[in-house]
């Protein structure tokens, strides 16, 4: 896969490339870059597919991995360079807990952190998308809100309804106080029975996600850069 991009050629025909060698490794493989040469240093981080956790998913999967991303956000957070974060998100969901974990870094950073939604942001993507400190939304681009679910082997025994319960409460906290939504809203919304053919859920488009204050803003990416920049250059 080439990267190399010739932007203009001078009289001296010097090529000017747009990536180097380190981001072109960067995003083959971890998905994420660091331009060099805009306004303000950001890190870009794209969170993508299925979020893998403990187990492996198949190959012809594509996956963001938790134990990829974690450290990442440690190191934008430590970096004396790095002055944003600016995380895109076309997630279909995928591991709960480990999703929960990227939310929560993203949550407690003290950068600023602006999310976009481009595709779709489903099921553990919600708390993902909300977890910055501005949440935008692409028009075209979907939300899917449901109950905790799990596949695989479950025991039929009350300790398991129990611990879905409580995982679905965590998630709902989370969303609720990083977002506008109330909580009677989005459980409304979960366990909605009228829309989904096969599934208990919603769907919501961008506008309806800030209509009902799920997410901050509807806009694409010059939109999100641009309130990444006031974030960067006016602190609160």
């Amino acid at each position: 896969m080439d990267f190399d991009i010739e932007l203009e050629h001078h009289e001296d025909e010097e090529e000017h490339v747009l990536l180097t060698p380190e981001q072109r490794e960067q995003i083959i493989s971890l998905g994420s870059i660091t331009p060099a040469h805009g306004k303000h240093l950001i890190h870009c981080l794209t969170i993508i597919g299925q979020i893998e956790g403990h187990y492996l998913l198949s190959p012809q999967t594509k996956t963001t991995k938790y134990e990829h991303v974690l450290p990442q956000l440690v190191a934008i957070e430590e970096s004396q360079d790095i002055e944003g974060l600016l995380v895109l998100l076309n997630t279909a969901g995928g591991d709960v807990e480990a999703g929960l974990a990227i939310a929560e870094m993203i949550a407690g950073m003290e950068t600023p952190t602006v999310s976009l939604v481009l595709g779709g942001g489903h099921s553990i993507g919600v708390p993902l998308a909300v977890s910055a400190k501005r949440s935008f939304i692409a028009p075209s681009a979907t939300m899917t809100l449901h109950p905790v679910r799990m596949s695989g082997v479950v025991l039929g025994v009350p300790q398991t309804l129990n611990y879905f319960e409580k995982m679905q409460e965590r998630i709902t906290r989370f969303v609720v106080e990083n977002s506008n939504i109330s909580p009677e809203q989005l459980r409304e919304l979960s366990f909605n029975t009228s829309e989904l053919v096969l599934d208990v859920g919603t769907v919501l488009e961008g506008e309806k996600a800030v209509e009902l204050g799920l997410i901050d803003e509807l806009g694409g990416l010059k939109s999100a850069l641009k309130f990444l920049y006031k974030l960067i250059e006016n602190p609160e």
